[in-house]
């Protein structure tokens, strides 16, 4: 009888504590997607429900015309085709080049490779603005600034993008690149038909964490461009911001809805590939 007792009130500890857990991760969950929400609500709220003192959780009345004028104030367009050509044209660049480089330091076999990659690891510490200077001049010489190849190429190689491929390369058992030699495949037929597919997962995710990157970018987009033909939707959404200077409560509804816009691509990207990140961590690459 002791026995039972003390295993059902073990079994009431293990449930409470299973319930305290569930409650902490719902309140972290709700407080992390709030901002969010206000976000979004607000984007459809009127300038005279912005303006209250006391803010309201859900509009009185849906106003779609403030992304009507979003097209207005700005560029909305062409800011929107710059962001998704820069981010594209980052995915597809920095992709092949870190797979290249993932596929020598993983499965090549020549001197220094240990060394090349550990400067390659010591490239995640530096930041991007202490190197963006020396980069400026080289574009401004090459005349590459209002361009897309200033947007694009400086962020050709990633570290962190060739340290993921070639966790992944490792995992992946030699004797089926020996069987393809056999066959007669060479290196790029290798990489891209036998070693890409196997480490889909992997090439999935770390293209969302590029197109993330790339679509948030701020810092880059405007110190590389100064044309508004050439701008991005970060530097659109601030140019927005900076326009209606003083007088922002005017105008938050329109900033809002410039803001929820832009972060729709984000979430439909990450929805439509969620299947293969999984993946990639279900995998483990870092094992």
């Amino acid at each position: 009888m002791r026995a039972n007792s003390q295993m059902a009130g073990s079994s009431r500890n293990r449930n409470m504590w299973m319930a305290i857990r569930i409650i902490a991760a719902v309140v972290v969950t709700l407080v992390m997607f709030f901002p969010v929400y206000w976000l979004v609500i607000s984007a459809f709220k009127t300038q005279a429900e912005m303006r209250m003192a006391v803010p309201t959780f859900w509009p009185e009345s849906f106003m779609f015309d403030n992304f009507v004028q979003a097209f207005q104030v700005i560029p909305y367009a062409r800011f929107f085709s710059n962001t998704l050509i820069m981010a594209v044209g980052t995915i597809i660049l920095q992709l092949n080049v870190a797979l290249m480089a993932a596929y020598a330091f993983a499965k090549g076999q020549f001197w220094g490779r240990d060394a090349l990659f550990f400067l390659v690891l010591a490239a995640l510490i530096v930041p991007e603005q202490v190197i963006f200077v020396p980069v400026y001049v080289m574009m401004s010489k090459l005349d590459w600034l209002n361009t897309f190849w200033a947007l694009i190429v400086p962020h050709g190689a990633s570290a962190y993008a060739i340290f993921l491929l070639r966790q992944a390369f490792k995992s992946i058992n030699n004797d089926v690149l020996e069987a393809a030699r056999v066959d007669g495949a060479g290196r790029f037929s290798i990489l891209y038909k036998l070693l890409f597919p196997m480490a889909m997962p992997t090439i999935v995710t770390m293209g969302v964490l590029i197109f993330i990157s790339s679509w948030n970018s701020y810092f880059w987009p405007l110190i590389m461009t100064n044309n508004n033909d050439m701008r991005v939707l970060t530097v659109g959404i601030a140019m927005l911001r900076d326009s209606i200077a003083g007088n922002e409560a005017m105008f938050f509804n329109v900033i809002m809805a410039s803001s929820v816009m832009a972060i729709i691509p984000i979430v439909i990207v990450f929805t439509v590939m969620q299947k293969h990140i999984v993946a990639a961590m279900a995998n483990s690459t870092f094992k």
